[in-house]
């Protein structure tokens, strides 16, 4: 695989033209706003555009790009890109989850804010623009993201904010109303294809299909899910999937000892993940009047959207407690049995 590397050091931007573009055409009418959110699912390229678009400011807004190339194009070979890659700008600040024991995220807390704004009540050192980046804001507490609400309702002159969000109805309403929502979409097929042939070039194009198709027009999903197998655990789904509603005792057992085996729980989050995605469609495809898979039949919908949320939970208790994966396993799967 050639995995992309970090947003901020990330050159390339696929299917979200019509956001970029929508970036840039505000900044060059003179009417540009100075809080954005670029909100929509994980994966699909908003903190890869939230730092493109910095680059821009901070290299003075530069007309046009080549052929092909996304709005908002600054050259890799520009000094300034890899001093943004390296946070070595003076006018830029940034805050990004950071990771905590076992890798889980962790809040942004109010005093990194309260940071940001004394960055912010300084004079631009390079005499341009200040530019502010932060990814997943979901992740402030309450007392942060009233901290930033301060700085969003006095806006200091020559200064954008650029918030990243995938759960935007976890922020504050007066944080929403203070910034100027950009929907970013799921990529279509053809965007999809061309990211996952540039990161997986051996890997053969049925495979990188069936990853597209599991993905949703999530590039960052279909990432996660090939380094976790997920071509594999999406086949132990669609298997488990086909027996209800009354699989073998002692392949679930199998099957449990599989998923638990990886140390890093890699295996366990991804078949959870994708067997939560394969009720969720089959309950959607349901609702709309376009038939009921077979595993389904014998419970009502109610029944399943509640086991839905069921796997979620063990899932996210499982590992935030670390309780015995296999134990979680086997309690999920005999909960959707007969």
């Amino acid at each position: 695989m050639n995995p992309p590397p970090e947003p901020r050091a990330n050159p390339a931007l696929f299917g979200q033209d019509h956001a970029a573009a929508a970036l840039r055409d505000s900044a060059l009418s003179g009417r540009m706003h100075h809080g954005w959110m670029l909100a929509g699912p994980q994966g699909i390229g908003k903190a890869t555009l939230a730092w493109r678009y910095a680059r821009w400011m901070l290299a003075g807004m530069p007309r046009g790009a080549p052929a092909g190339e996304a709005p908002l194009f600054v050259p890799p070979g520009d000094p300034l890109f890899a001093r943004v890659a390296a946070g070595a700008h003076a006018d830029l600040r940034a805050l990004v989850p950071g990771t905590g024991e076992k890798g889980k995220k962790v809040i942004i807390r109010v005093e990194e804010v309260r940071e940001l704004t004394r960055f912010l009540a300084m004079t631009p050192a390079e005499g341009g623009w200040r530019v502010v980046v932060i990814e997943e804001i979901e992740a402030m507490n309450e007392q942060a993201q009233n901290a930033l609400l301060k700085t969003l309702e006095e806006p200091p002159p020559r200064a954008v904010l650029v918030l990243t969000a995938s759960a935007p109805d976890r922020l504050l309403p007066t944080i929403r109303s203070r910034v100027r929502r950009l929907d970013l979409f799921p990529l279509e097929e053809g965007p999809m294809e061309r990211v996952l042939t540039l990161w997986m070039p051996d890997m053969t194009g049925e495979d990188r299909s069936a990853l597209a198709r599991l993905a949703a027009g999530s590039p960052g999903r279909a990432l996660t899910l090939a380094e976790g197998e997920g071509l594999a655990m999406a086949r132990e789904v669609e298997g488990f999937l086909a027996r209800l509603p009354r699989p073998d005792p002692r392949e679930l057992h199998a099957l449990a000892d599989r998923l638990a085996s990886k140390r890093d729980g890699s295996a366990f989050a991804t078949f959870f993940a994708l067997l939560r995605d394969a009720i969720a469609g089959a309950l959607r495809r349901a609702g709309r009047g376009q038939g009921t898979a077979p595993w389904m039949e014998g419970r009502g919908l109610a029944e399943w959207a509640g086991l839905w949320d069921m796997l979620g939970r063990l899932a996210d208790e499982t590992d935030t407690l670390n309780l015995d994966r296999k134990q979680a396993v086997l309690t999920g799967l005999s909960r959707l049995s007969a």
